[in-house]
């Protein structure tokens, strides 16, 4: 389905070095969001970072979320500035808008529906880590507030490969358009 590129952003969730180092595999999708930055830009589509982020010490974390409690227990760092910060090998430009929010959900705990209704954002196409995380929940929420979504199926990258596949060929095509970064950037 062709998208008016005006109404449309491409959302670059939870790349920061405490997320990468998750990852099993090396980060090998990372020239592919890359790709997708540099299409959006070419084509006027805005670009949108969302980083995860807490204040010191955590206060915003509930002991009766399980994905709080592995966070703190893990020590990956996140209420630091510098682990907020996106990898330098997509990091986001000047103009870009730089969105931190607290759960997993790229809406939850941020502005980020504000600054899509704002700019009159209709179509929002996704990439992050992880999958079965950032991904499913945004997409899931993006559904339900009536959002067009694609997701960029190698843009995307899982601690499970197996999970990873699930979403991007069975259940993510329910709701989203999932295409490869290069099908996209042909659009």
């Amino acid at each position: 389905m062709k998208k008016n590129n005006q109404k449309s952003a491409l959302l670059i969730m939870d790349i920061q070095s405490p997320t990468l180092q998750m990852l099993k595999q090396d980060s090998s999708f990372l020239p592919s969001i890359k790709k997708a930055i540099q299409t959006a830009r070419s084509k006027n589509i805005l670009v949108i970072y969302v980083v995860i982020g807490f204040r010191k010490g955590y206060p915003e974390m509930n002991t009766n979320n399980r994905s709080s409690t592995r966070i703190k227990s893990t020590g990956m760092n996140l209420d630091t500035e510098e682990n907020k910060t996106v990898h330098e090998s997509v990091a986001p430009q000047e103009d870009d808008i730089i969105i931190t929010k607290k759960r997993v959900s790229a809406f939850s705990g941020s502005d980020l529906e504000m600054i899509l209704r704002a700019q009159d954002i209709q179509h929002i196409v996704l990439t992050g880590i992880a999958t079965s995380g950032v991904v499913l929940s945004t997409l899931r929420e993006a559904a339900d507030k009536d959002f067009s979504i694609t997701v960029l199926a190698d843009c995307c990258a899982d601690m499970d490969e197996e999970v990873h596949r699930v979403l991007t060929t069975k259940i993510f095509p329910k709701q989203a358009d999932v295409l490869n970064v290069n099908d996209w950037c042909s659009e």
